[in-house]
């Protein structure tokens, strides 16, 4: 769990210091902020695309990139003035990197894949 955590800030570190519109600081705010973005994709988020299921139909599943931004968006709400993200524009581009960065090293970094 410890392992997923550091793995999680620094993704989001690194996420953050790739883009423009978004900021963490001081860089040691990054491990609060992957807890609070894990509760609230593990807790909020599955009840806002149960909501948004018509539209995430409508739209062939596109606006679940919108609902990752929101979730961003809400994180950076939370925890500002530590983590900021100037738009929703931003927190898709930061949901977007974050997960491939995230994934990338849970490939070759996590434990329990070997």
């Amino acid at each position: 769990m410890i392992t997923r955590l550091i793995i999680s800030a620094l993704a989001v570190l690194i996420s953050a210091y790739t883009l423009d519109g978004v900021a963490v600081e001081p860089w040691w705010w990054a491990v609060l902020v992957a807890v609070v973005l894990g509760f609230i994709n593990s807790c909020i988020r599955p009840l806002v695309k149960l909501f948004a299921l018509p539209i995430n139909f409508l739209t062939l599943g596109l606006f679940t990139f919108v609902i990752n931004g929101l979730m961003v968006m809400l994180c950076s709400w939370l925890l500002r003035p530590h983590f900021e993200v100037d738009s929703i524009w931003w927190a898709m581009g930061f949901s977007i990197v974050l997960t491939i960065v995230s994934w990338l090293m849970h490939l070759f970094l996590d434990p329990r894949k070997k």
